[in-house]
């Protein structure tokens, strides 16, 4: 069996098996329990009932997870090209990089709310913040990385800091880069989905699917909430795929890790 194929099928067996034992637990249990977990059918129907309501809250949190996603990058990359620069400011700036991702998200939605108001903003700025740390720590590992070898060798020819900063470091700091970008990319809409429950607004069918989800669970609609949820994966899902593409295209031809893939 071709190795890509291969690929291809396990996952599917697996999620099939998943579907399985999740439909064997739902029939397991009694009658009156069944609310708990809503068989994969139901939640499929679920979907097709809801899927213009759900359509409008996916399209309204990927608007915020998108925003908040691209301006981590930017901001990550910027900081991390100066703390890459001294130890100093590194030492300096670190331990209130880590106050900022260690603050709850409920705790700092308040607080947004207050700065710009209840919906998109909020939502953005949210999800920002769950997505920065770990760009900009592996995007700064990766600069601070670089073979010190390959560095004595620009200083021996002259080479001006610009030069050695985005002739050496950056590309060396590329997987680092798209390292940090997958993680942010996996907890973006998640951050996003809480940030909604928290500080999103329906005014001008402005929520999200976290504030879709709310709604679900105070009208019990359990085959929903959990249609919801699996949208949400799905968002999470081609994020990532996202990522990884562009990962593949930027370093598959120079690579250590995709030429040992390819082979």
């Amino acid at each position: 069996m071709p190795r890509t194929l291969l690929k291809l099928l396990l996952p599917a067996l697996t999620g099939l098996v998943v579907l399985a034992v999740w439909q064997a637990v739902h029939e397991f249990l009694s009658e009156e329990m069944r609310f708990l977990l809503p068989s994969p059918g139901a939640v499929l129907q679920a979907l097709v009932d809801h899927r213009a309501t759900l359509w409008r809250a996916t399209l309204n949190t990927t608007e915020g997870a998108l925003l908040g996603f691209g301006l981590a990058v930017v901001v990550s990359v910027l900081l991390a090209v100066a703390l890459s620069l001294s130890p100093l400011v590194r030492t300096s700036l670190y331990p209130y990089l880590m106050a900022l991702q260690m603050t709850p998200l409920p705790v700092l939605a308040p607080i947004c709310v207050i700065w710009v108001g209840a919906g998109l903003r909020s939502v953005a700025l949210l999800t920002f913040v769950i997505a920065f740390f770990p760009l900009v720590v592996n995007t700064t590992q990766g600069l601070i990385s670089t073979d010190r070898n390959l560095v004595e060798l620009f200083r021996l020819y002259r080479a001006r800091p610009w030069q050695r900063l985005f002739l050496l470091q950056v590309p060396a700091a590329l997987p680092y880069f798209f390292t940090g970008l997958r993680i942010a990319a996996t907890i973006a809409p998640i951050g996003a989905v809480v940030a909604d429950m928290n500080a999103g607004s329906s005014a001008g069918d402005g929520g999200g699917l976290g504030f879709q989800a709310v709604i679900f669970a105070s009208q019990a609609r359990y085959p929903a909430l959990f249609a919801t949820a699996a949208t949400t994966c799905l968002l999470g899902f081609v994020l990532n795929a996202a990522v990884l593409a562009l990962a593949w295209l930027s370093l598959h031809h120079w690579h250590d890790s995709y030429e040992r893939a390819d082979r």
